[in-house]
């Protein structure tokens, strides 16, 4: 996952728990693609100010994800939901009641983890 999206995930997940300068910053950075001097500007500040700020704010994210792991349960919670949608569609194809009944137990397996 590219680290832009990624820490707009985490911002998304995580941006009350950062200062409001910080989630106003990264926010601009990362959501609404504004450069650092542009937020220099709207912000009265400057330039370094502003990539020492966003540096402060990722680095608590990241922290934030370390130690609560929301992101990463999403994440594995999706993929888990494509496998069993993944299965269900090769349930559409010609299969024995035997072989439906394997993808289904598999399915209700994984579908339980997610509970």
């Amino acid at each position: 996952m590219d680290n832009k999206v990624k820490i707009s995930i985490l911002l998304e997940t995580y941006g009350k728990l950062l200062t409001q300068k910080q989630f106003s910053l990264l926010d601009d950075y990362y959501n609404n693609d504004l450069s650092l001097s542009e937020i220099a500007e709207n912000e009265e500040i400057t330039r370094q100010a502003v990539r020492d700020n966003l540096k402060k704010g990722e680095n608590k994210l990241f922290e934030y994800e370390k130690k609560l792991g929301i992101m990463k349960k999403t994440v594995e919670s999706q993929e888990k939901i494509a496998e069993v949608l993944s299965e269900i569609t090769t349930i559409e194809t010609k299969m024995t009641d035997k072989e439906i009944a394997e993808v289904l137990e598999d399915v209700k397996n994984k579908l339980s983890v997610l509970i």
